[in-house]
């Protein structure tokens, strides 16, 4: 193969890896729509956590940079074969270090160039945070396999069906207020996924190990996601 060839070959492997990472993403949000959000101080077994969730139904986790040694319960919980990302990635350091500990997503809370950019180079799907109609497109203009629409009850639902006016093929995620009351609502209204925060998965749950009270709820979650919107 020539040199050029090779080049060719290259940059065509490194324009695919994303864009094949960000349709298996939004597939799997789409069969599967529930995020689970983990903000604690202390996880002391992450992939037990993640256990109770996916038997309670959600089977993608996203843990935070606000965690402490957060790669390492990543870490821990990707060897253990749990889909599970890290949210709250301010900086490039930040999101290599998290692909590195084997994170399949990253989660952003508002626009970050830096961190999409190093999430396209290592071919892993960014999920990018934005509130307005303009940060949405950044967004978009980032190479953001979804958005992020936080926080989503500053708007609400009906803010969904709005910027898919201007944006009907844009994939949006609802974090930020959504709970069991409302989550089929967002859903209904043109989320392609929601955050289940501290409802599912409260930190005083996590810390104690309450894996049973975690199944419970994420349960109650999923099946309020379920119901007809109102």
């Amino acid at each position: 193969m020539t040199v050029s060839a090779n080049v060719t070959a290259t940059a065509t492997a490194t324009a695919t890896a994303p864009a094949s990472a960000t349709a298996a993403l939004r597939a799997d949000l789409a069969a599967d729509p529930v995020i689970a959000v983990v903000r604690a101080p202390r996880i002391p077994d992450a992939a037990a956590l993640c256990a109770a969730l996916a038997e309670g139904g959600i089977h993608r986790v996203e843990l935070t940079f606000t965690t402490p040694e957060v790669t390492v319960h990543l870490a821990a919980a990707a060897a253990a074969g749990h889909r599970v990302g890290v949210g709250t990635v301010l900086t490039a350091d930040q999101a290599e270090r998290a692909v590195a500990a084997g994170a399949a997503f990253l989660v952003t809370p508002g626009c970050r160039p830096a961190v999409a950019a190093a999430a396209q180079a290592a071919g892993v799907p960014a999920v990018l945070g934005a509130l307005t109609p303009t940060e949405v497109a950044e967004a978009v203009d980032l190479g953001a396999a979804a958005v992020k629409v936080f926080p989503a009850r500053a708007f609400g639902p009906g803010y969904f069906r709005d910027l898919h006016g201007p944006y009907p093929d844009v994939p949006l995620v609802a974090s930020g207020g959504v709970n069991a009351g409302n989550a089929a609502d967002f859903l209904a209204h043109g989320a392609l996924a929601v955050c289940a925060g501290s409802d599912v998965v409260p930190a005083d749950a996590v810390a104690a190990g309450d894996w049973a009270r975690i199944t419970r709820l994420a349960a109650a979650f999923t099946a309020a996601c379920r119901r007809p919107a109102a």
